[in-house]
């Protein structure tokens, strides 16, 4: 008897479904703005991870450095600390991590431990080697539009159009990128909500995914949450809602990035997100709907 063997297509490093992708943040981190402290004690940080997954979340992406306006930055080793063990048990168990790292070193020792995608909020600006770990590993690798560290991102938010400049910027990152190996069906693009950017950038960015969506590469939006949001619901005395108080309007922003077309919305609450992109993709799918008589 003669026995054939099938190779099975390898899946390819980022992934599509038929609907946007929700990914779950997890800050293993004292300080980051909205969660600070609340994980950074790795079995709280891995119940949480699988609390992530049971409430629908595709990734879970593990960060162990906060990039919140005027964050100072932690060295290597105690990253490396923080997020390797999370990444570890949560991937041995079977969950889809990231890792939310802008060092090539931590981005590494990450993929090493199970993490199948990078998220670099510098868009590769801040370590020069992790185009070469990206491409020499094959995972997925997040591009943020990136003007600088969180200590002083603000000082560059001066935009003449801001999403010609962030179009343009992000295909400059995808250029350097491919240049240094790195496959274009690795790369996802990520406007950078709040990085280096003020409210009514944010809102203008929101308003026109589909200018991004238009480059054909997968787009994550990462608005959870943030300031931009805050201002939007600030009262008449101009006092903003602190960020736990913000999930809703996140959820409005997981609807809108969804509807233009998004990869992907990263989010601190996954539920109702979850939810919110398998009805956006419902609605999408159907041109008419079938009579359904009153009950």
């Amino acid at each position: 008897m003669t026995s054939t063997t099938v190779s099975a297509t390898p899946a390819p490093p980022v992934p599509r479904q038929d609907r946007c992708l929700v990914m779950g943040i997890l800050n293993v981190t004292p300080d980051s703005f909205s969660d600070g402290g609340r994980y950074d004690d790795h079995a709280r940080a891995i119940a949480h991870g699988h609390r992530m997954t049971a409430a629908g979340a595709d990734y879970v992406d593990v960060g162990g450095e906060s990039t919140r306006p005027g964050a100072t930055r932690v060295d290597a080793e105690e990253e490396l600390a923080r997020v390797v063990p999370v990444i570890a048990e949560l991937a041995r168990a079977g969950i889809a991590v990231s890792v939310d790292t802008t060092r090539a070193r931590v981005a590494a020792a990450a993929v090493d431990a199970g993490a199948v995608l990078v998220n670099d909020v510098s868009g590769g600006l801040a370590d020069p080697d992790m185009a070469a770990v990206v491409a020499g590993t094959g995972v997925g690798w997040v591009l943020t539009h990136w003007r600088g560290h969180s200590a002083d991102m603000y000082s560059s938010a001066r935009y003449d159009d801001v999403v010609a400049d962030v179009r343009r910027e992000l295909v400059q990152r995808v250029d350097d990128a491919v240049s240094a190996g790195v496959a274009d069906e690795q790369i996802v693009l990520d406007p950078g909500l709040g990085f280096g950017k003020l409210p009514p950038h944010d809102l203008t960015l929101l308003r026109n995914l589909d200018q991004l969506t238009a480059l054909g590469l997968p787009i994550l939006v990462g608005a959870s949450r943030k300031r931009f949001l805050g201002a939007v619901l600030a009262g008449q005395d101009g006092v903003a809602p602190p960020a736990q108080r913000r999930d809703a309007a996140t959820l409005a922003t997981s609807v809108l990035a969804a509807r233009a077309g998004a990869w992907g919305v990263r989010v601190h609450e996954v539920a109702g997100s979850a939810d919110a992109v398998r009805v956006v993709a419902a609605v999408g799918d159907r041109e008419e709907v079938d009579h359904v008589p009153y009950d």
